[in-house]
């Protein structure tokens, strides 16, 4: 069945790739009109997600919010279809690093890299940052179930030399870099809720108490790697760009769960600038911190 239903849909997902541009909007918004208006694609989920994380906002403005956050969601799913066909100058075009320099001077330390980021604006396009690193760079991400779409995203992503691992494979991965002499980035995007009876720590984030993903910190202080944050931004449609800023060069010395902390920080300064471009879809505040005993 899985086989099936890949070669049903993976001509669609060609065609859909090898579209212009202002085609491919043109279809995102007859898209976005089903999944908005015909079909209400989780949207009771994006609803009181806006209204719990901007609840000081008229009701008005949140559901602007809502429509254009639709529009944006559909346009990033076809852009991510598109990167199996998007050319590298189309890419530098369209997805631009402000300061590559402060990241690559970070490859001058001999150190690996953690990179977090958000599930914010075109978080699947800043694979191209591959295209100007020397590092090998890992995304860390949920394998698909369907074991041919899986084979499918890990094919795209070896276009940037991008190799995927599951959460499972990254411990191994890192040892055996290490093992190697291999330096590399890790990319991982650590804002969304974990499992409850895997959080460790809870923190304020939209100003809710929330269970943190720490993850990311875990690894980078076990492995003395630098950590860097990936403030990616939407300029207009179809452009980003993106803007890496330094967290911690010694994570050893950071007091615990503060990188964890200064990330979800950081990740509000993006939501407060622009909230329609944040990932609503996804059920964040979906866990109650247990009460003291």
């Amino acid at each position: 069945m899985q086989l099936l239903v890949y070669i049903l849909v993976y001509p669609i997902i060609w065609f859909i790739s090898i579209l212009p541009f202002r085609l491919l909007y043109i279809f995102s918004d007859f898209v976005c009109f089903l999944v908005y208006n015909a079909f209400g694609y989780r949207k009771k989920v994006v609803r009181q997600n806006i209204a719990m994380a901007l609840s000081h906002l008229s009701e008005k403005e949140r559901l602007d919010i809502e429509k254009k956050f639709y529009s944006h969601m559909c346009d990033m799913f076809l852009e991510m279809i598109k990167t199996m066909s998007i050319s590298q100058k189309e890419m530098e075009k369209r997805f631009v690093f402000t300061n590559l320099d402060l990241y690559l001077d970070l490859e001058k330390k001999g150190k690996s890299i953690a990179l977090l980021c958000a599930h914010y604006a075109s978080y699947e396009w800043a694979v191209s940052m591959n295209y100007h690193i020397t590092f090998t760079g890992y995304g860390v991400y949920k394998k698909i179930n369907n074991k041919y779409f899986d084979r499918l995203i890990k094919r795209i992503r070896g276009r940037f030399r991008a190799p995927l691992i599951t959460t499972k494979e990254t411990i191994p991965t890192i040892d055996r870099n290490i093992k190697n002499g291999k330096l590399s980035v890790y990319g991982l995007a650590s804002d969304q809720s974990p499992q409850a009876s895997k959080a460790y720590h809870w923190a304020p984030f939209m100003g809710i108490e929330t269970p943190v993903h720490t993850g990311a910190e875990m690894l980078a202080k076990r492995f003395d790697m630098n950590v860097i944050f990936l403030k990616n931004k939407k300029v207009k449609r179809g452009y980003y760009e993106a803007t890496f800023e330094l967290m911690a060069e010694n994570p050893k010395e950071v007091p615990n769960y503060e990188i964890s902390e200064d990330f979800l920080r950081r990740v509000e300064k993006q939501i407060h600038e622009a909230p329609e471009f944040y990932l609503w879809t996804h059920k964040r505040w979906k866990h109650k911190k247990p009460s003291a005993q």
